[in-house]
């Protein structure tokens, strides 16, 4: 799969988040200036409505930005949309309970990428179910128990398991200085969508480290 390949843990990749409410036209214009002006591995869509008629639309749209750019495009948990609306895979939230189910239904060619949030027992588990991914978050910020990941969880990670791991959400300079070694792909959501100019918010989060 493109996003677990070609792994090099020197130079980790950026993993885009889009927010959970916007204007389409609006959003796919930032979106185009980002993926223009940075290296992007993937896009996940994460959208709060549950109307699959405005999921299906926002995914139409931003597919095609993103596979014109050849740039895969993934689905947030809705396992059972992202062959209808063409995408590339799934991003489940429930650590590993899901990974096995949503691979019987997208087979092993699309990506199943698993949030473990800060448990070393849901990662492996997510690894052994055949996920391409596992993510560990948020790193920071105020987000429901208010637990965070913490640095010493990827270096354990690096060090002990050989399997594609992304630091997911409340990233600063200092966190990507901090685990860039130890983390293949970094997840930005907030960070920059709530800034004036994302594409330079991402440039300065990155120059910084």
């Amino acid at each position: 799969m493109p996003i677990s390949k070609k792994i090099n843990h020197n130079n980790p990749k950026i993993y885009l988040i889009t927010p959970s409410e916007f204007e389409l036209r609006i959003f796919s214009e930032t979106l185009k200036r980002i993926l223009d002006n940075h290296e992007v591995a993937c896009i996940r869509l994460e959208q709060s409505s549950r109307d699959e008629l405005l999921i299906g639309k926002s995914a139409d749209t931003l597919r095609e930005i993103c596979h014109k750019r050849d740039i895969p495009i993934i689905i947030d948990s809705h396992f059972m949309l992202v062959e209808k609306f063409g995408l590339d895979g799934v991003h489940l939230k429930d650590g590993s309970k899901s990974v096995r189910t949503a691979r019987k239904v997208l087979g092993k060619d699309l990506i199943v990428g698993a949030y473990c949030f800060q448990s070393k027992h849901h990662g492996i588990n997510a690894t052994e179910a055949s996920a391409n991914y596992v993510s560990f978050g948020p790193m920071s910020g105020d987000l429901g128990d208010g637990k965070h990941a913490d640095p010493d969880l990827f270096a354990w990670w690096s060090e002990m398991i050989e399997f594609p791991v992304i630091a997911e959400t409340g990233l600063t300079s200092q966190l990507v200085r901090q685990i860039q070694n130890n983390a293949d792909f970094f997840a930005f959501r907030d960070e920059i969508w709530n800034t004036e100019n994302p594409s330079k918010a991402l440039e300065k989060i990155l120059n910084e480290t």
